[in-house]
């Protein structure tokens, strides 16, 4: 994980547009390490003092309500950075960050980040356009959640983790929710959440093995939202 400029998941980031010589010294500045899944890469009203580079494993992105209730914002795959946007305004993380399987993470120290920001220009508007897409899925996900009721969205995130995260072998989506996750995810109490996924169950819209969910029939669970 040492050669930065060897790494594949920086394409798919702002990383894409370092020079080789800023990538070598990345390399020489960014600490590794190895996250447990259930373990935070960093927590609400922390200061993070620089970015993550996801190069394994999926985290989430949450914020804890009032009530205790865990909102998933997003959730992050390899190739995405976390907290930029904190990094620049120079504040505490407003989310959480904790891993949804083992993940490998490299830190780059705010300092060196915003080397690049100011001397790379390509850099700084990848990362301020990724900031505002960030933004803009804040807004439509604060519209879904206002406008389409919460069948819907369920029936979207299910479609959403298979096409994002794949299947496993035995055709069971990839990335294994716990039910109070995926709750967390549609805005909804957990219980709601069980509920629903039965309703699917029977009606054939999805099989429920234990833990694993297959999707059966992508083209109804597209059509409940038309």
């Amino acid at each position: 994980m040492s050669k930065c400029e060897q790494c594949i998941v920086r394409q798919f980031s702002s990383l894409k547009a370092l020079t080789k010589e800023e990538l070598l010294k990345m390399a020489d500045c960014k600490t590794s390490y190895t996250i447990k899944k259930g373990e935070p890469v960093f927590q609400e009203g922390e200061i993070t003092k620089g970015v993550f580079c996801i190069k394994e494993g999926v985290c989430k992105l949450s914020k804890l309500s009032a009530n205790g209730k865990d909102q998933i914002i997003k959730l992050v795959k390899p190739g995405e950075l976390l907290g930029q946007r904190s990094m620049i305004i120079d504040e505490p993380a407003n989310l959480s960050a904790i891993a949804l399987e083992d993940m490998e993470v490299c830190f780059i120290p705010r300092t060196d980040v915003m080397g690049f920001f100011n001397n790379n220009n390509q850099f700084s508007l990848n990362m301020m356009k990724t900031i505002c897409g960030d933004l803009k899925d804040a807004d439509d996900h604060m519209v879904d959640m206002a406008q389409k009721t919460v069948k819907v969205r369920l029936a979207e995130t299910l479609l959403y983790l298979e096409d994002t995260f794949g299947k496993k072998e035995d055709g069971s989506l990839h990335l294994q929710l716990t039910r109070e996750e995926l709750a967390g995810i549609i805005g909804t109490a957990t219980e709601s959440c069980i509920r629903l996924l039965s309703e699917f169950n029977k009606t054939g819209l999805i099989k429920i093995t234990g833990k694993k969910i297959f999707i059966e029939d992508r083209v109804k669970l597209k059509r409940m939202n038309e």
